[in-house]
């Protein structure tokens, strides 16, 4: 039986395209060594509809063992000083919130994504080391 094709799904879809377009204006050379994507085992990212999308264009995804937030770059690196940068502070209204995220964004050192993307591979080595165990456990 196959899965349900769900709106979560179509529009994960619709997000991967914008992300190929962007990748084929900003680096197009990436397009000749190939598209090697993380994302986790959510419903939009494992259905159907999806795995169709990745394979019509060839992109490789890395394995996610289920329940390791830990190889995610956006947990383990990102929210954690984005929540930490807006912890405490009450926002009026959501335009407030969206300018202060904004600034966030555009004062981050210039390294800031790069150490988490490079971090990621020693991240994958420890899952590899414990056998898919959480990293952060170890």
């Amino acid at each position: 039986m196959s899965k349900r094709i769900t709106p979560f799904a179509s529009r994960y879809c619709s997000t991967l395209d914008r992300l190929k377009e962007a990748i084929r204006r900003k680096r197009p050379g990436i397009f000749r060594k190939g598209v090697v994507l993380q994302h986790n085992n959510a419903s939009p990212h494992s259905a159907n509809l999806t795995q169709q999308w990745l394979q019509r264009y060839g992109w490789e995804i890395l394995p996610h063992p289920a329940h390791s937030p830990d190889l995610a770059p956006s947990d383990f690196h990102l929210f954690g000083p984005l929540k930490r940068h807006l912890g405490g502070i009450a926002f009026e209204t959501e335009d407030d919130l969206i300018s202060e995220l904004r600034n966030w964004f555009d004062n981050l050192d210039v390294d800031f994504f790069p150490v988490g993307i490079n971090s990621l591979l020693s991240r994958w080595q420890k899952c590899i080391d414990l056998h898919g165990d959480y990293v952060e456990k170890k």
